[in-house]
């Protein structure tokens, strides 16, 4: 009997990490896709020309991000090419198609969280199929996790370049030639623990309007 638990446990634990896996396949194309058509519609079609402008998971993926993504819940995909010279300014261009990333997952996980309370709804509170629930509760919760760590103002988070507009180009171009240590850096820290509660208090403010924002539903 004992065994027999532990296999059945197993079986949770795997499937969990599938629909973990294909969350991930919706959540990095979408958050990379925005990045691309708000660039594109602001003058710049680089990324779109890179073939970026697609929800096709090959065009974004980066192995190592898919993993951390999947494992911790926060990862990353390619970087999106941007040229901000064609933008007509900027530092606006440059900052508004860094923010279209995060937005993107917070409009997802808005959509997700409807889905999510039209469950019971529509099945009854005690028939919800158990994978339906898990693939809309990690929805909105890895697209509120990408979002908000997105949001780090640092390079190479989106969060960065909408910092940009706040500080002078010097500065930020300066930082950008550390960006693969700063990188490394914030990844220990998130490792270790260190940034789990700023992020925590972050994604459950997030978390919370998301509830607030859907209670027409429950």
């Amino acid at each position: 009997m004992h065994g027999l638990l532990n296999g059945l446990l197993g079986i949770d634990v795997l499937v969990s990490y599938l629909v973990r896996a294909v969350v991930m396949l919706i959540v990095i194309p979408f958050h990379e896709a925005a990045h691309a058509l708000v660039s594109w519609l602001l003058g710049d079609p680089t990324a779109k020309n890179a073939g970026r402008l697609s929800l096709n998971p090959v065009r974004h993926f980066d192995l190592m991000g898919a993993v951390c993504m999947v494992v911790a819940g926060v990862g990353w995909a390619k970087p999106v090419s941007i040229r901000p010279d064609r933008f007509r300014n900027p530092k606006v261009g440059m900052a508004v198609s860094a923010a279209a990333g995060p937005a993107s997952n917070l409009l997802l996980a808005f959509v997700s969280m409807i889905c999510y309370k039209l469950l019971p709804v529509l099945f009854g509170w005690y028939a919800v199929p158990d994978l339906l629930q898990q693939f809309f509760w990690y929805m909105i919760t890895m697209n509120i996790s990408l979002g908000v760590f997105n949001l780090l103002p640092v390079p190479p988070f989106d969060g960065s370049r909408i910092a940009l507009l706040f500080l002078p180009r010097k500065y930020y171009f300066k930082a950008m030639q550390y960006e693969r240590y700063i990188m490394i850096a914030v990844l220990l820290l998130a490792l270790f623990g260190i940034l789990d509660t700023p992020l925590s208090i972050a994604g459950n403010a997030v978390m919370g309007w998301l509830d607030a924002a859907t209670k027409f539903i429950w």
